[in-house]
């Protein structure tokens, strides 16, 4: 069993826990376009409900783009969902607009009572490259050095220091050579989940992008999941690694979900062409798991989300997961 749509394509996937069972969220385009490449711009989020990560039930359509003019009138990307102290659940997203031919990436925030019928608060838009700490980001287009101006795939969890909330988010880091040592996890932080600041990233290097940033602690040891291609290594990762360049799912590791943060040795769930792209680690009641979509390279991908495998930590407090079969 996997989560799957007969006529549609599955990639990025987030999810949350009612208490009661699991709500996955993923990114859907129709498989009529014929040719995936183009599915980032014809993009709708679905959701699905499962009580063991495996067999799903589909509930439909849960946010699409606003109607133009609007800052997110062209895409929905990756988000993550996340209950407040009040009960209200919240869904922070990546949104672009047709004005800027989707290449200015912004964050939003939409908020519901039953998981599924979202509703954008005010215009949607909470997060932008503003302020004084904008300065530490690419946050201007830089034509001809990088496709986007990134700033994408919140993931939103509790302070575990504080009162607040935390979110990471893919972003660049500006003035940076090597296009593919510019790649940064974007910070902010909130008192309440409405009103958000800006603040310089946690981690910038190794990779032109880090892409669906999300943050866990295992046993006291924080880690940071990512993913990237392998033509987006850096010259200093490339020598360094210990492996050769893969595309897939790889981690930082810190003592605390503020850093400082550091690339793991070797890479942990790559491949090329890439298998697993834009995984999601879980706590479930059988440990940690690691669920993401199956890419296979335009000529044979996937658009599923394959079903969860078990998520190790060594003795040194490094992930792993055992050798399985990828065959299909």
């Amino acid at each position: 069993m996997t989560l799957a749509l007969e006529n549609q394509w599955i990639w990025d996937s987030w999810y949350a826990h009612d208490g009661q069972r699991w709500h996955g969220y993923f990114l859907k385009a129709d498989k009529s376009l014929g040719d995936p490449d183009l599915r980032h711009f014809n993009v709708s989020q679905g959701h699905a409900v499962s009580d063991d990560l495996v067999n799903w039930e589909h509930l439909g359509t849960c946010l699409k783009p606003a109607p133009k003019p609007a800052w997110d009138d062209t895409t929905t990307w990756t988000g993550s969902v996340i209950q407040g102290p009040d009960g209200l659940w919240h869904l922070f997203y990546t949104g672009g607009g047709s004005a800027e031919n989707g290449l200015y990436q912004r964050i939003g925030h939409a908020t519901s009572a039953d998981m599924h019928s979202w509703e954008r608060v005010g215009s949607g838009l909470c997060l932008d490259m503003k302020g004084p700490n904008a300065s530490h980001y690419e946050a201007e287009h830089a034509v001809g050095h990088w496709h986007d101006r990134a700033m994408r795939d919140p993931f939103v969890m509790k302070d575990p220091d504080g009162e607040g909330w935390l979110m990471y988010f893919t972003a660049r880091a500006p003035g940076i050579e090597e296009a593919n040592e510019g790649g940064a996890i974007g910070f902010a932080t909130s008192p309440d989940l409405y009103e958000w600041t800006l603040q310089p990233p946690v981690f910038v290097g190794g990779y032109g992008q880090l892409e669906v940033p999300q943050v866990f602690e295992i046993d006291g040891r924080w880690y940071c999941l990512f993913c990237t291609a392998a033509e987006h290594w850096s010259e200093e990762r490339r020598v360094n690694a210990g492996t050769a360049p893969v595309t897939g799912n790889h981690y930082l590791v810190g003592d605390s979900p503020r850093g400082p943060w550091c690339v793991a040795p070797g890479f942990l769930d790559g491949d090329l062409p890439c298998y697993r792209y834009a995984a999601r680690v879980l706590m479930t009641e059988m440990g940690p798991v690691l669920m993401g979509f199956r890419d296979g390279g335009k000529e044979n991908f996937g658009g599923y989300v394959m079903d969860p495998v078990p998520v190790k930590v060594d003795a040194e407090g490094l992930l792993y997961i055992e050798a399985f079969d990828r065959g299909k």
